[in-house]
């Protein structure tokens, strides 16, 4: 009798400790289509990009799907901390990373994370903290919301083999509450929360990545 395939892995990458604290306690792995593995790549483009590359060479998660996620800064007009992004590409000076299941992710979320909007765009990475007039400069740009990992994390991904990406962040910083230090976030708005809270909306888009095509 031959074996059944086994279920495709998840790789879920993020920079931050306390990021990676929300999705540890966010929710049982095995609501996912497969094994599931938390990734804390450190902060910074090259940081996400050697941690992703390394991880995915691992034998078991060379077939993986990536998701990125973590904190980011909203760059429209009207965001607020707490709100989600989901990414429809994820661009950086290399070019641009399309997102897969970008709809069944956002309707995820909504379920999910239901007193939270929920924006979908393009996602713009950075070397650095953006700040004042940096803002509007990336939003003429069509972007949406930036970070400095996740389209490192996602080109990385889809260079070392095909392979299902995505990103979803949690804005902590916005134009109108722009952020001084993480530790500000508090109470309803508490990006910790909302991150932990989106945790089984991951599993649901990687569980319709396993669904058969029509």
């Amino acid at each position: 009798m031959t074996a059944p395939p086994a279920a495709a892995p998840l790789l879920i990458a993020c920079a931050l400790g306390i990021e990676h604290l929300a999705l540890r306690t966010g929710g049982r792995a095995d609501g996912a289509g497969g094994p599931v593995t938390l990734l804390r790549t450190g902060m910074g483009p090259k940081a996400a990009e050697q941690a992703v590359t390394r991880g995915l060479g691992v034998p078991e998660l060379r077939q993986a799907a990536v998701m990125a996620t973590g904190f980011c800064a909203g760059l429209a007009p009207g965001m607020r901390p707490g709100d989600l992004v989901v990414a429809e590409e994820a661009r950086d000076p290399r070019g641009s990373t399309p997102c897969d299941g970008t709809d069944v992710l956002a309707e995820a979320l909504t379920r999910a994370v239901p007193r939270r909007t929920v924006h979908v765009g393009p996602l713009i990475g950075s070397d650095h903290i953006v700040r004042g007039a940096e803002r509007a400069e990336l939003l003429a740009t069509g972007a949406i919301a930036t970070d400095m990992e996740s389209a490192a994390t996602l080109h990385s991904a889809v260079r070392s083999g095909p392979r299902p990406v995505a990103a979803v962040r949690v804005i902590v910083d916005a134009p109108e509450h722009e952020l001084v230090r993480i530790g500000t976030v508090r109470g309803g708005i508490s990006a910790f929360r909302v991150l932990r809270s989106a945790l089984p909306a991951f599993f649901d888009w990687h569980r319709s990545l396993l669904l058969p095509r029509r």
